[in-house]
């Protein structure tokens, strides 16, 4: 959204939690409203609307939005003239309950609401007004979005979930798969490719299910890899079902399609992945990644686990850790096991305390450091083409970038965001790699 403005219009202010396709979804709403004349504010404090952008997948996720809620409702205490409203995936989950939590909401909409936005701020009245309708027809597209300057932006290409796993609120959230139409989806990223982007990450619930008309996922990956200034291609979150021979073909015969793949298989139990409903077992799950690494033969894999699932064993969870041990993840999200409202595990409640919950997640996440330590140290001596995204944390006038593994690297250079540039690795740790620039 662009931060200049008159000072006679009215100003948003928009925050956004959880994941890639919120992110996505802010910068939809970002233009949404700016076309519709708002501007944009720098803080809470100054401005006319209030908006958090929301995730339902986690409990912790909607605690933490209506302890910021919370907050927000003594500023509109000494602003009675504020708009708070309550957008995404939790407004869609706990629409009945958020009105009775936070009653001085003046706006709540679903996933599938944005567009009306302009619609419902301009309204006026004592009532709050809810909004969560689903939309299966609804993908945003030809929209476009505000995004800040970055070599890398998301594109989302399709919408909703039909995979219904067992833990997951997604489908009754955000609704059935529609997949953006190919010509959208390439107008978009000629856009960016015009403004600067260097990198494309393809969003979807599913991503690697898209499919508008007779074109799939690898086929919209090879028309994406044709646009010129378009660099780098990545994609998330795919499902292990739905990596076909196209989409395999695509990433390896691609360039331009990073040889990384984020692949979640949330369970090592072929016991637990059937009371999930994920629609593989483990050994199926195992020979797709060595399909995979045989056809790319450097390809970097993250995953998602949850522990502590009904009726999770210690046995179970030990084959989980066996898993990540013979696959060897370059890294990993990992996640404690919360039940969700509304999904089909929601009635079998919990079996695993909180306790017992935490020392398993302890444990995976200390096994996967030491995995991703390894996986780093393997970097050392390599020459990677790292993306240049700007200066690193650690400061003294470092930079940061991506290498093709989606690993960040950090080195000393006279470049600028957008650049790519080869990097020697002479150092590594569990998080970044430590490099210095070839023939500069």
């Amino acid at each position: 959204m662009n931060t200049a403005h008159d000072s006679s219009q009215p100003t948003v202010y928009l925050e956004t939690y959880g994941c890639q396709m919120n992110i996505a979804d802010s910068e939809l709403i970002a233009a949404i409203l700016r076309r519709a004349g708002y501007g944009r504010a720098a803080c809470p404090e100054d401005a006319d609307v209030v908006l958090l952008n929301t995730c339902a997948i986690r409990e912790h996720a909607e605690e933490r939005v209506l302890s910021r809620l919370s907050t927000l409702a003594r500023l509109k205490h000494k602003r009675p003239a504020l708009r708070l409203g309550l957008l995404g995936c939790m407004a869609q989950h706990n629409r009945a309950q958020l009105i009775e939590k936070a009653p001085y909401l003046d706006l709540v909409a679903g996933p599938d609401s944005y567009r009306r936005l302009p619609e419902f701020l301009g309204r006026t009245g004592f009532d709050p007004i809810v909004d969560v309708r689903l939309d299966r027809e609804e993908t945003y597209a030809g929209i476009g979005a505000d995004r800040a300057p970055h070599p890398r932006a998301y594109v989302t290409v399709m919408r909703g979930c039909d995979r219904f796993c067992t833990f997951c609120v997604v489908p009754y959230v955000r609704g059935r798969e529609r997949s953006v139409a190919p010509d959208a989806v390439l107008h978009e990223c000629r856009e960016m490719a015009a403004h600067g982007v260097r990198e494309v990450v393809l969003l979807g619930q599913t991503v690697n299910a898209y499919r508008h008309g007779e074109v799939d996922f690898g086929g919209l990956l090879r028309m994406i890899a044709a646009i010129d200034g378009i660099e780098r291609i990545r994609f998330t979150s795919p499902h292990p079902c739905d990596m076909t021979a196209a989409v395999i073909d695509a990433m390896a015969g691609e360039p331009k399609v990073q040889p990384y793949l984020h692949l979640p298989v949330q369970s090592g139990s072929d016991r637990i992945l059937a009371a999930m409903q994920r629609g593989y077992s483990v050994k199926e799950y195992l020979d797709l990644v060595e399909r995979l690494r045989s056809v790319i033969p450097e390809l970097a894999l993250s995953t998602d686990i949850i522990v502590g699932f009904h009726g999770e064993e210690e046995t179970d969870f030990i084959a989980t850790m066996d898993l990540m041990r013979e696959v060897a993840f370059d890294s990993a999200f990992t996640f404690k096991y919360s039940v969700r409202e509304h999904t089909r595990a929601y009635k079998l409640g919990d079996t695993v305390s909180e306790t017992e919950k935490a020392r398993r997640l302890a444990a995976i996440i200390e096994l996967q450091e030491s995995l991703s330590t390894a996986s780093n140290q393997n970097e050392v001596g390599r020459i990677r083409e790292v993306l240049v995204e700007g200066p690193a944390r650690r400061g003294d006038g470092m930079l940061c970038g991506k290498t093709p593994q989606f690993k960040t690297a950090v080195f000393a250079a006279q470049a600028q965001p957008g650049d790519l540039i080869p990097v020697r690795i002479i150092s590594a740790t569990s998080h970044s790699l430590i490099g210095v620039p070839v023939g500069r």
